[in-house]
């Protein structure tokens, strides 16, 4: 989606790129390519904030970012923003109108936020999966096919998703409780995290205005536990990576192509024993072209922007 001044320029000197994820949103501002200011606030999705906070979020990261210029306006020329929640055209209207008044006259591009991290991979064509706070998958070929796989939010999906891992380990907890069996490893981390003393207390806990990004918090916990062998965080992990390796298969199968699968997202990234799960269950599927994002997906910024 892009505004109205999208035909102004096609080479711009001084380019924003943002980062809208789920807890923070980045921005870098660009001068012929050269970083000249680097700043992150609060997410700016409205999947997981109010409208009037992502605006608020905006406005903060455009003041350190862009900022008058004596003659007038902001000196920037384009703004190149990746998002979770574009799905529709409706949904980059709606982020255009959020960013435009920070940038009078300034092009603005929006995109879904798996577009930023396939050109950070530094791959034209391929499927990029994000596991972060939410999870998807999207993909190109060399004839201009798209194709999507999941990404349809906390309450619908997310499989994979720090949101989801976070969720899993209350039910993990739970149904222990269930079960009359004591709180193991996992569970005595996750009540000491949320300051709670029994199992039981996790349900009102849970619904009681606790957000995804709070639940998405608890991720590390699952994997804490792994490292140490807690056999109920290793399947969740195994279970995680074959999700998200269902999602890049089903991208690759309508694409027709075997790669590259890029996984990127802050658990993608950081997580080697999702990472390796990912691998797996898509070598189990024939698809052994899988990398793993070694940069922030802001940086394909650049390479969008001179497409």
């Amino acid at each position: 989606m892009t505004n109205d001044a999208s035909t102004a320029r096609r080479n711009p000197a001084v380019v924003i790129g943002l980062d809208i994820g789920g807890s923070k949103t980045r921005g870098i501002r660009w001068r012929q390519g050269v970083i000249e200011a680097d700043a992150e606030v609060g997410s700016a999705n409205v999947q997981n904030v109010s409208r009037a906070e992502a605006a608020a979020n905006l406005a903060s990261l455009f003041d350190r970012l862009a900022g008058p210029c004596p003659g007038g306006g902001t000196g920037v020329d384009e703004v190149y923003a990746g998002s979770g929640g574009i799905d529709t055209a409706d949904d980059a209207a709606a982020l255009t109108a959020m960013i435009l008044p920070n940038v009078p006259g300034a092009v603005v591009r929006v995109v879904h936020d798996t577009r930023l991290l396939l050109a950070a991979g530094g791959a034209s064509t391929g499927v990029a999966v994000i596991a972060g706070t939410g999870s998807a998958a999207w993909g190109t070929n060399d004839d201009g096919g798209q194709a999507r796989a999941g990404g349809w939010g906390y309450l619908l999906g997310d499989e994979g998703s720090g949101y989801w891992f976070g969720r899993e380990a209350v039910r993990h907890s739970l149904h222990r409780m269930n079960l009359g069996l004591e709180a193991d490893e996992l569970t005595q981390a996750l009540l000491a995290h949320c300051g709670l003393a029994a199992a039981g207390e996790l349900i009102a806990h849970f619904h009681g205005g606790t957000g995804r990004r709070y639940w998405a918090g608890m991720s590390p916990l699952v994997f804490d536990a792994a490292a140490t062998g807690h056999a109920g965080s290793l399947a969740m992990i195994d279970q995680a990576g074959a999700d998200l390796a269902v999602l890049a298969a089903q991208c690759a199968g309508m694409l027709g192509i075997p790669g590259p699968l890029v996984l990127g997202g802050g658990l993608g990234m950081n997580q080697p024993l999702l990472q390796n799960a990912f691998r797996g269950h898509l070598s189990a599927r024939g698809l052994t072209d899988v990398r793993v994002l070694e940069q922030d997906p802001i940086f394909g910024v650049l390479t969008l922007a001179a497409s």
